[in-house]
């Protein structure tokens, strides 16, 4: 009995066994799943070589060319005008801006007219005597002063000997104290040299006002000139007086501005250098952020295309027989988003999109083609 058991599990380890082998030759002679090969999709564009125009692109904000800064050189009590002293009031030219209390200046500049009157009434009795011929345009000069008029000039001496007269009773100096404070009864009032704007005001009605006190700013409305910072590689490309076609930031609106200066001190970190565009325009305003398109010049026989499609600064892919290979090209002029090369003949294929993992004799499918 024990041997016929041994006997059975014997056959069933065979056929176990027997079964066990097929199963492992038949997974064996299964072929392999084949692996296929991944075809990237691209867009190409076709070269066609023309005269491209060079334009140095760079934008900066807009500052007023004419502006002033108003500081009091007198002291006393902002007056009420006409016009609020306000931002964003509008003044014509000679329209006072500010006027500040001078009541008690004027009443001293009042009472010293009146002595210098009085130093000139006590004189001409003695002109009559020493200077008969010199009498009647003192007299003259007497007779029309009026002490609510800047004084006039005095009477030129015609002698040496009148000229010292004149000094010696004192009347050039009481005239020049006179004028000196005419001169600054003058700046009790601030008038506008020119059509513009207030941009800032920092006082209001009824402040004290002091000497040297900064009160607010004043912009001519229609002048204005942008900085733009340009690399000092394209210097050669800007002369003054030079026309430049200047956007707004969508582009929607063009004016026109010429360049008026250069400044020829390069920044050592950016390699770049201002130049100064001077526009004229009644819709600008000071602050707006403006693009200034500074034609360079062309470039024959060349093409654009984006930055981002160079490899090594002077490769591009180009697309043979649905592969890819590296062309060498002389890029010629950078923008930001794009450049000028030559070294590609008409009818070439390049890539017009770039193709993350790309490498020499990649297959591509073509699925665009776009032509410059």
């Amino acid at each position: 009995m024990r041997k016929i058991l041994f006997i059975a599990l014997g056959l069933l380890l065979i056929i176990g066994s027997y079964f066990t082998y097929n199963y492992f030759i038949e997974n064996k002679k299964k072929q392999k799943e084949k692996v296929s090969k991944i075809v990237a999709s691209v867009f190409y564009n076709t070269v066609k070589n023309t005269e491209i125009p060079l334009v140095i692109t760079a934008n900066g904000t807009l500052e007023a060319k004419t502006r002033i800064s108003l500081f009091s050189e007198v002291q006393g009590i902002l007056m009420s005008n006409r016009k609020s002293f306000k931002p964003g009031t509008n003044y014509k030219k000679g329209e006072v801006i500010i006027q500040i209390n001078s009541d008690d200046f004027y009443t001293s500049l009042q009472s010293q007219k009146s002595n210098f009157y009085a130093t000139l009434v006590a004189v001409i009795p003695d002109i009559k005597l020493d200077f008969p011929n010199q009498f009647e345009k003192w007299n003259t000069y007497v007779s029309n002063f009026n002490l609510e008029k800047p004084l006039a000039p005095l009477p030129k001496s015609t002698t040496d000997k009148e000229k010292f007269f004149i000094s010696g009773r004192g009347i050039n100096t009481a005239y020049y104290s006179i004028k000196n404070l005419e001169v600054k009864l003058a700046k009790y009032t601030l008038r506008a040299p020119f059509n513009g704007v207030l941009t800032e005001a920092t006082v209001s009605n009824g402040s004290l006002i002091r000497p040297g006190q900064k009160l607010g700013d004043f912009i001519n409305l229609n002048h204005y000139e942008l900085a733009v910072s340009v690399n000092s590689d394209h210097i050669e490309f800007l002369k003054i007086g030079k026309t430049v076609t200047l956007h707004n930031t969508d582009r929607t609106k063009t004016y026109t501005g010429k360049v008026t200066r250069i400044n020829s001190k390069v920044n050592t970190n950016s390699q770049t250098l201002f130049a100064f565009i001077d526009i004229k325009d009644p819709y600008l305003k000071e602050g707006m952020f403006l693009e200034a398109d500074i034609q360079a010049k062309s470039e024959s026989n060349a093409i654009r295309i984006a930055r981002n499609l160079l490899v090594n600064d002077h490769q591009i892919y180009i697309i043979k027989d649905n592969k890819l290979e590296l062309a060498t090209v002389s890029p010629v002029f950078y923008s930001d988003t794009s450049v000028v090369l030559k070294g590609l003949k008409d009818g070439e294929s390049y890539l017009a999109k770039p193709v993350p993992g790309a490498y020499q004799g990649m297959l591509v499918k073509v699925i665009n083609n776009k032509t410059l």
